[in-house]
């Protein structure tokens, strides 16, 4: 059978499986399966044994469950009611006021989840009541944490990053470091937006509230300092060297349980609560990594990948016009898939694709995570659309309707790194030049 049929034929059966229910994992492993019974002669038992043990032992897995845990526990915290209150009184003068909080609030939260839907769900909660009590536009209110909380998945420690980096033999590190000025620009995208908005608006704006005192401004401040020194302690000892991911990850647990203890948040139930979480999560993780693996070398046996290496090479794209490709890919992949699903079930075959045309992988990484950024705010499966429509009880569609101006904001992003790529590769240089 030629290969272009027997693409459609697996794409098919695959969107068949998940279109029944069947998770995720169980879909790639099925996939993987049929492709090594119908369309090669290899033992697929074999195969299938060394591939999810391949998966399954990589040290760099390890910060995995930590990372997820640290997230897991720090939202079982103060955290995101003391960050409103350190963050507003510096953002009650500005173009937009309070709205900058959910921007902020999301980015600095993102630095110790490393996940999009804990951490719009974690300021949501928080910022939600507090914007309506105070006259904000509930349109604008719904948009800025839906858009904001994608910068769970950019910047470090993000999950999706240390997927991508063992499915694609990337290191951590480096993809860590990497996320950081391209998430530093969509936090001022946002904001940007966000002050325009509300300049073209003033009418959908309340009035500015009592100016807080600078030294009462420096006193609630003080309240970041535990969760900075977190981020600083993760983040920095990655970036100095001191510590690989894995081993910033444990470090990271054990600052955040102290952080969750000092706070009065740490009981019994919320430690069993948060590391039952972290475990789902993990299993949830490592069982798609596994099936994953397995679909991947499946279509190695099939020379799929190859196939498509060769049709890409015939259109003869430029670099930006595969991107362009890629892009309309990813975001119609992520309206159906969540964003590591996403990630595990193409990078194997686009890998020889970038590698062909020249692209780095390292760079590739952080595409790949702003193009998935947007599914997740995209319908019909959008993560975050349903995190916030859960946390307000709003119709999916208005909160999709609230998010697509950041939708187009993540793709200035894009185009943003596509033109100056020096902003994914400077950081993780010059940490390796070190």
């Amino acid at each position: 059978m030629d290969q272009v049929y027997v693409i459609t034929f697996l794409v098919f059966v695959l969107l068949a499986f998940l279109g029944a229910g069947m998770w995720v994992a169980m879909s790639l492993l099925g996939v993987g399966m049929l492709a090594m019974a119908m369309f090669t002669s290899a033992p697929f038992g074999s195969i299938l044994a060394t591939s999810v043990w391949g998966a399954s032992n990589s040290w760099a897995l390890a910060a995995l469950p930590m990372f997820i845990w640290m997230g897991e526990i720090l939202f079982r915290t103060r955290l995101s009611k003391d960050m409103f209150v350190a963050l507003s009184p510096w953002m009650n003068h500005i173009p937009g006021r309070l709205l900058h909080v959910n921007v902020l609030g999301c980015g600095i939260f993102a630095a110790v989840s490393g996940s999009s839907a804990a951490t719009a769900a974690t300021i949501g909660k928080m910022a939600i009541p507090e914007l309506e009590k105070r006259g904000y536009d509930k349109t604008l209110i719904l948009g800025t944490l839906a858009g904001s909380g994608t910068l769970g998945l950019l910047i470090p420690p993000s999950i999706i990053l240390i997927v991508y980096g063992v499915a694609i033999e990337e290191s951590i590190s480096r993809l860590f470091i990497a996320g950081v000025l391209p998430g530093l620009v969509l936090v001022l995208l946002f904001m940007g937006y966000i002050a325009i908005w509300a300049l073209l608006n003033p009418k959908k704006m309340p009035a500015a509230e009592a100016r807080v005192p600078y030294m009462e401004r420096i006193k609630r401040s003080t309240a970041l300092i535990p969760i900075v020194l977190l981020i600083t302690g993760v983040i920095g000892s990655i970036y100095k060297g001191w510590a690989s991911p894995t081993d910033a990850a444990a470090i990271g647990v054990v600052l955040a349980l102290f952080l969750s203890w000092i706070t009065g948040s740490l009981s019994k139930d919320s430690f069993v609560a948060s590391l039952m979480g972290a475990t789902r999560t993990s299993c949830m993780i490592a069982f798609i990594l596994a099936g994953a693996a397995f679909l991947t070398v499946a279509m190695g046996y099939t020379g799929i990948p190859r196939k498509l290496a060769e049709i890409i090479a015939i259109f003869e794209f430029t670099q930006t016009e595969l991107l362009i490709v890629l892009t309309l890919f990813f975001i119609i992949l992520g309206c159906f898939l969540d964003g590591i699903s996403v990630v595990v079930l193409t990078v194997a075959v686009i890998q020889p694709i970038i590698q062909q045309a020249g692209i780095d992988q390292l760079w590739f990484g952080i595409f790949i995570v702003l193009v998935v950024e947007m599914a997740q705010i995209t319908p019909p499966v959008g993560f975050n659309l349903f995190v916030i429509q859960g946390l307000t009880g709003e119709n999916i569609l208005t909160v999709a309707k609230a998010a697509l101006p950041f939708f187009f904001l993540l793709l200035a992003g894009v185009v943003i790194i596509t033109v100056f790529p020096e902003l994914v590769t400077w950081l993780p240089a010059k940490m390796t030049a070190r």
